[in-house]
């Protein structure tokens, strides 16, 4: 494992580690909130969580609270924040932006929690980390990569990598290591985390040499034919087919690929993470690729040992990656509590602009002056069995103005 490359998204702030800050961070070119937030008066110290534990994100929803919900036990178990016990506070945001954004509001404003955690849909999480930004509470968003969601301002952060590195590691994947060179791609119109990755991945992979095919467009939610976009896909001759969207969608789309004859290998994103993938997707979905953030199955001692308190604790394995970044999202809201100067969301928001090498399951952790995590991603590949950790992709820098084929090798983020 271990192609080495390091990322400067196009459209944002070099993340490069931690600035000039109050607690050693910084929040350098985005715009502080106007309001101060939330202070702690009494009683326990209160972060909210928003996921989707209800609707077509429920899997990921789910998992995500119960990573998170692992994390603040262990804090309170060690002894809590000088004793004071962490208590998240829930809501369900039932996979829908707008219940998204009234779940913000309820926890900021009648919960008056600290800080809040989720979501792991980029278009919830928009709405969410608008009603945060606003009232001056920090958000730590969990699964959401749209490259937008940490544009909100200086109280918006995430866990997760952005569609920038995404995208751009897809397209370096496909290109290098699958030889593909005449892609054609498949994008959901309603979700904007389908649409940006769409975008970063076409960008990069031309510049890597590639041509993009032809593009079709579909409307996830209920509609699960996909024959007449997949015939013109067909028709364009591609030599791989890249689908951007969740895994409700790519299943029905794998299955009716090869009803239509489109024998081509498929790549995609996080969107993927299902097990439900292996049934909706049959035989079509048997050897596609998507990247993720990691797998259960790797051999990390830090992987090995979550995946283990997490059986121990719901007598399950995490079903999707959720889980793990839920953890890793947690852990960097608790570690920025232990250091925060003063009990209140303005300092609370300093702290994790601050955060310096946390080291998590999906990798070690630090905030860039954009607000976003830089750290490695996991090649998966689908068979028959499940998902196999294929080719770890550490972090790297996109260029979108370089020539192709000029990809930088990066420093050493090698895990």
């Amino acid at each position: 494992m271990g192609l080495l490359v390091g990322c400067n998204p196009p459209s944002e702030t070099n993340g490069g580690g931690n600035g000039g800050g109050p607690d050693g961070g910084s929040t350098s070119g985005r715009a502080m909130p106007g309001k101060e937030g939330n202070s702690y008066s009494s009683g326990d110290v209160k972060i909210g969580i928003i996921a989707s534990l209800t609707g077509e994100l429920q899997p990921w929803g789910e998992d995500s609270l119960r990573g998170a919900q692992l994390a603040v036990d262990e804090f309170n178990a060690a002894g809590g924040l000088d004793g004071k016990k962490v208590q998240l506070v829930i809501e369900d945001t039932a996979s829908k932006p707008e219940v998204g954004k009234s779940a913000a509001i309820k926890l900021i404003g009648e919960d008056q929690v600290l800080g809040l955690l989720g979501e792991v849909s980029s278009g919830i999480t928009i709405q969410a980390a608008a009603v945060a930004q606003e009232e001056g509470v920090p958000i730590v968003a969990i699964g959401a990569t749209k490259v937008e969601v940490t544009q909100a301002g200086a109280a918006v952060f995430r866990a997760c990598f952005t569609d920038n590195f995404q995208g751009a590691a897809i397209a370096k994947f496909a290109y290098d290591e699958l030889g593909l060179r005449n892609v054609a791609v498949m994008t959901d119109k309603k979700q904007p985390y389908s649409v940006g990755l769409s975008d970063v991945f076409k960008q990069a992979f031309e510049s890597f040499g590639g041509k993009i095919a032809t593009e079709e467009f579909y409307e996830s939610g209920g509609n699960f034919d996909f024959k007449a976009q997949l015939t013109n896909v067909k028709s364009a001759n591609p030599d791989g087919l890249f689908c951007s969207g969740y895994f409700t969608e790519v299943g029905p789309i794998a299955r009716q690929r090869e009803q239509v004859g489109l024998n081509v290998p498929m790549i995609g994103g996080d969107g993927w993470d299902s097990s439900k993938l292996l049934d909706s997707g049959g035989a079509g979905i048997i050897g596609g690729y998507f990247l993720n953030h990691y797998h259960n199955s790797e051999d990390r001692a830090e992987v090995k040992e979550f995946v283990s308190k997490f059986k121990a604790k719901y007598n399950m394995e995490p079903a999707t990656a959720m889980g793990a970044l839920g953890y890793d999202a947690a852990l960097v809201m608790l570690d920025a509590l232990k250091r925060t100067k003063e009990l209140n969301s303005r300092s609370l928001m300093e702290s994790i602009a601050g955060t310096n090498e946390v080291r998590g399951v999906s990798g070690t952790i630090s905030i860039g002056a954009d607000g976003n995590a830089q750290k490695p991603a996991l090649m998966l590949k689908v068979e028959k069995g499940g998902f196999l950790a294929y080719k770890q992709i550490p972090f790297f820098v996109f260029d979108p103005s370089a020539k192709a084929g000029a990809g930088t090798e990066a420093e050493g983020q090698s895990e």
